[in-house]
């Protein structure tokens, strides 16, 4: 079994959650699973929730007065229950800019949001919420898919070998998230040779004899890339990029039955920014499980 081993060197844990809610049943499940982390990690949990102040005024006053009852509710019960720490914030603005807005002043450790829902047209043009929202914000981004009933079993990380997803991953560690659960660490490989116009005139005994040695070459990589990596200790996992690299994720987590995936956003700028990496995104998109998205630590 592969655990995780301590805290990342120099980092720290959680002492701040943010959960950005709407009330709706997608929140709940975003709610159960950021009271879990908040009681693991002894972290304050902030509640927000944001009003479109696009409409009337009359009615913006009307459902922020609404929104400041429910969360106080919610934060006494959750403080009654489940003995954690809560502080609330109602934000007028946009759903997007608003919480962003709210990380920005809170400056949470984790941001937990629940399963998007797909609006065709302007998600083929903006993204989601909450894909917007990840390539915005400093702080890592849980997405809450699965069912929060217990601490995570099985956790799937992924890299590209990247410096980026280096420094991802030595951010994960410094959270303390993968306490008590089993690890694996997923590189997916391109065989590029078997991809090319020509490649189906290749001997079977040849094709096979290459595929092995990519995936054997690929093992070392990802075993020399973890080297470096410590406070994580996880199984090595390599698959053949044989689809498309975000199907390949979900197979692994499906074929290791991970309850929670963890994705690197590949940086910041503008230019990463607007374009948020097409893995991670598809990730998000096509996810059953929670996926955690990770932005490179912040230069210190």
């Amino acid at each position: 079994m592969f655990m995780w081993t301590g805290h990342g060197k120099g980092g720290r844990a959680m002492q701040r959650i943010m959960l950005a809610t709407d009330f709706s049943e997608r929140s709940d499940r975003a709610l159960r699973r950021a009271v879990l982390l908040a009681k693991a990690h002894g972290a304050v949990l902030d509640l927000v929730h944001v009003v479109d102040d696009d409409r009337p005024r009359r009615i913006v006053d009307h459902e922020a007065v609404d929104a400041r009852v429910l969360l106080r509710e919610l934060a006494h019960s959750l403080r009654s229950a489940d003995g954690v720490t809560c502080e609330t914030d109602v934000v007028l603005s946009d759903p997007f800019a608003g919480i962003v807005k709210a990380v920005a002043e809170k400056k949470p450790d984790l941001l937990v949001i629940g399963p998007h829902r797909r609006q065709i047209l302007k998600d083929a043009f903006l993204g989601t919420t909450a894909e917007r929202t990840i390539r915005s914000v400093d702080c890592p981004v849980l997405m809450a898919n699965g069912p929060p009933v217990a601490p995570w079993r099985h956790i799937l990380l992924t890299t590209d070998l990247s410096d980026n997803a280096r420094n991802a991953l030595q951010r994960f560690a410094a959270l303390g998230l993968g306490r008590g659960a089993r690890q694996s660490v997923l590189h997916v490989f391109d065989a590029i040779a078997l991809r090319l116009a020509m490649s189906d005139s290749m001997p079977k005994g040849n094709r096979e004899s290459y595929l092995a040695d990519r995936q054997s070459e690929a093992r070392r990589d990802l075993a020399r890339f973890m080297a470096d990596l410590a406070g994580l200790q996880a199984e090595l996992v390599v698959r053949q990029d044989t689809t498309t690299t975000a199907h390949e994720i979900h197979e692994a987590a499906e074929a290791l039955t991970a309850d929670l995936i963890v994705v690197s956003t590949h940086g910041k700028g503008a230019l990463a920014r607007f374009f948020l990496g097409s893995v991670t995104e598809k990730t998000l998109q096509s996810a059953k499980v929670d996926v955690l998205a990770l932005p490179p630590s912040p230069a210190p």
